[in-house]
């Protein structure tokens, strides 16, 4: 009797076991992987469409909200040339220095050590200074600005001759040359150096004495708001201006081009403003809004 019933309970789990091993397979494809712990399920990401990325509105990828373009800068597409005086590492290099360079009106000196103060600030020094401050503010405005020459660049020079050219080759919309003077201590105050009319062997200054002027005029007045300086008391009448035909950067030139001799490093109270680097931030505020007024249209 025993036996009968064991054969018969085999055969009922044997036809059960096909059953409930494809149910098991059914329940285990539902719950997904990890055990049924739904921290380790892992879901697609979301795609992202274009149209999610942050928009630009110009060729510059500033956002609609962003700083104004290129274009919209007062000196955009404006070249402006400036040109420090002098070289520090002149002195060392007195017999190039010494070489004479066709100005149009004679022979000069390619180039000169330039003054100093008493104390032994240099010229040179003081106007790489005053160019990169210059640099610096017409750049925030647009401007392509060039250097005649810069710290770690030529070792002397470059000749005055070659200056001119620097300027006429890169098209310059305005160049400005800035200097020290070197007078006799109680001669005070800056003035700006202007082309004279010049038609003289390789010089010709004909086309550009009438910009030059409205340049220098423009820089003659910004200059004086934003340092407080007065014109020259001891040369042009006090004027502020006056033009010249000896000085090579100026009678090569066949762009507007000034020169501004931004005080006199041999007089005391004078000195102590150009050795002060927030009198010099000044004097390059000066230089830039007049190139500034000059371009726009403006004195």
């Amino acid at each position: 009797m025993f036996s009968n019933k064991s054969g018969v309970l085999a055969i009922v789990v044997a036809a059960l076991l096909p059953t409930c091993f494809a149910g098991w397979l059914v329940w285990d494809s539902l719950r997904g992987p990890g055990g049924g712990d739904e921290t380790q399920r892992v879901l697609p990401l979301p795609s992202v469409s274009a149209s999610a990325s942050p928009r630009t509105d110009d060729a510059n990828g500033a956002a609609a909200a962003g700083t104004p373009t290129a274009s919209a800068l007062p000196l955009a597409g404006k070249v402006v040339v400036l040109d420090p005086g002098h070289n520090p590492t002149d002195h060392e290099h007195t017999a190039e220095i010494n070489r004479l360079v066709d100005i149009g009106t004679g022979r000069k000196a390619c180039d000169t050590t330039g003054t100093a103060t008493k104390a032994g600030y240099a010229e040179a020094a003081f106007t790489l200074d005053v160019v990169h401050r210059a640099r610096a503010l017409l750049i925030a405005r647009g401007a392509t600005v060039k250097l005649t020459h810069d710290t770690g660049g030529p070792a002397f020079g470059p000749c005055i001759d070659e200056r001119a050219r620097i300027g006429n080759e890169a098209g310059a919309d305005a160049a400005v040359s800035v200097h020290a003077d070197g007078s006799a201590a109680g001669d005070r105050g800056f003035h700006v150096i202007l082309p004279a009319s010049v038609h003289q062997g390789i010089a010709d200054t004909r086309a550009i004495v009438a910009p030059s002027r409205r340049l220098g005029t423009a820089v003659k007045r910004h200059f004086a708001d934003a340092t407080g300086s007065a014109p020259a008391n001891y040369l042009a009448g006090g004027t502020g201006l006056i033009s010249r035909s000896d000085l090579g950067g100026l009678n090569l030139t066949t762009v507007p081009k000034v020169f501004i001799e931004c005080g006199n490093m041999r007089d005391p109270n004078d000195a102590a403003e150009l050795t002060d680097p927030a009198w010099r931030q000044s004097a390059a505020e000066g230089i830039a809004d007049g190139i500034t007024a000059f371009l726009r249209g403006k004195t």
